[in-house]
This record gives structure tokens, C-alpha cells and sequence, in this order.
């Protein structure tokens, strides 16, 4: 294992997390829950194969994750993260919150999974209303389609839930492009200021209501070129 060789957690922890795709394939695993090699395989655009081998062996070396065996039909194994792993989900949510400000620049070539932007939205927003019953908003993207399900914390607030596919039925749908999906569900666009740029948004417009910021916006840095 590569190891920065100092005695201090901030290094301690790069040992382990700091190789490239590592926070990836964990941010795949919380999103997807146990994994074929198959499936994070998709989930990983332009990663190689033997690479991907080779983080996963490290990662369950290093006990963040583990591979069970799945039960019939799927008759193969399944990689799931480690309590240890799974400690990581504030990690990923911090770095999303950080990395929010360059998203309003969809690069040419950048590949989109309706679950990455699933996860900006699982992060920042929340049911205003979770009292009115599940709410479930579909993100329609060629690649990878969710959809967000509030769930009622306990507490009076609604957490949103990244779950895969098209949904049987849905409050509302969001589709166009990844960079105004993205804008809206973090909070860097208005729904009216994303709708005027060519974001579809259709369905229930009180379900759409609902979905309220639980943090302020981050501001731009300046002299950020994204």
C-alpha cells in the first residue's frame, strides 16, 4: 500500500482513500447498495477493469468494504461497503457541497448517471412537507435514471433517498440537460430560472414545492475558472 509515510490522521486517511476512483466506487456503493463487479463497472466510466480489481481488492484490505455471495437467481458475488465504509457518506456529501460551485459548467465529453445527480439532491434538499405522504421525483437522463423518494425522518423534516431506475409512477419528472438538472436540484438555479433555459419539468407543481434547500447555496469562489 502507497502510505505518505507521516504521522498525522489527515495523511492516515489519504493512505487509504486518496488513490484514484477509491471515493468513487464508494460513492458508487452508496448509491447502489451491494454491487456486482458489473455494475460498478457501469457506474465508473473510464476506469479499466484490472484497475478496478485492484481498488477493490485494497478496499476490502483495508476494511471498507467486503464481497458477499449473492443468492440465486444472481448467483455471483456482491460488493458492499464496511461499516467502516459507510462511515465515508459525510465525506462524499462534503466534498459534493464543496465541489457544487463548478457545476454550472457541463463540460464537452462529461459523461452524466442520473444517480450522480441523485445524490446532489439526496444532499441539499429536503421534503418540506413529509407529513403529505412519500414523495417521489423521477430524473430522466439517458444514462442511469433515478428517482428521489422522501422519507419522513422522525423529526418533522423529510430526507430525500436515491433509488435506481424509472419509478412506476411519479409526482413529478425532471429531463433536459444534466447541467440544469443539476443547477435545480442544488439550488444553484430556480426552478423558473432552469425552466426558461430548457429544463423540463413536469407533474405535480406542489410536489415540486416541496422540495425545499436544507443549506444556503454555496457561492462561486473567485477566480474559479469552472
Amino acid at each position: 500500500m502507497k502510505t505518505y509515510s507521516q504521522y498525522c490522521a489527515t495523511a492516515r486517511a489519504l493512505d487509504l482513500v486518496g488513490d484514484r476512483w477509491v471515493l468513487l466506487i464508494v460513492r458508487e456503493l452508496l448509491i447502489q447498495g451491494p454491487s456486482r463487479f458489473t455494475d460498478l463497472r457501469a457506474g465508473l466510466p473510464g476506469i479499466a477493469t484490472n484497475l478496478l480489481a485492484a481498488r477493490l481488492a485494497e478496499m476490502a484490505e483495508n476494511g471498507l468494504l467486503t464481497r458477499v455471495d449473492a443468492p440465486p437467481p444472481v448467483a455471483t458475488g456482491l460488493y458492499q461497503l464496511t461499516e467502516r465504509g459507510r462511515q465515508l457518506r459525510p465525506v462524499l456529501e462534503a466534498l459534493t457541497e464543496w465541489g457544487l460551485p463548478t457545476m454550472s459548467l457541463e463540460r464537452e465529453g462529461d459523461v452524466v448517471h442520473g444517480s450522480w445527480l441523485g445524490m446532489i439532491a439526496a444532499a441539499r434538499l429536503r421534503d418540506a412537507h413529509p407529513e403529505r405522504g412519500p414523495l417521489t421525483i423521477a430524473i430522466d437522463t439517458p444514462e442511469a435514471p433515478v428517482h428521489l423518494v422522501s422519507r419522513d425522518d422522525g423529526a418533522g423534516g423529510g430526507g430525500l433517498e436515491v433509488r435506481r431506475g424509472h419509478p412506476a409512477k411519479a409526482d413529478a419528472r425532471l429531463a433536459g440537460e444534466a447541467r440544469l438538472i443539476g443547477g435545480y436540484l442544488s439550488g444553484l438555479l430556480s426552478l423558473p430560472e432552469a425552466r426558461d433555459k430548457g429544463l423540463r419539468a413536469e407533474g405535480d407543481e406542489d410536489a415540486l414545492r416541496r422540495l425545499t434547500p436544507s443549506q444556503p447555496v454555496p457561492a462561486t469562489p473567485t477566480g474559479s475558472s469552472q
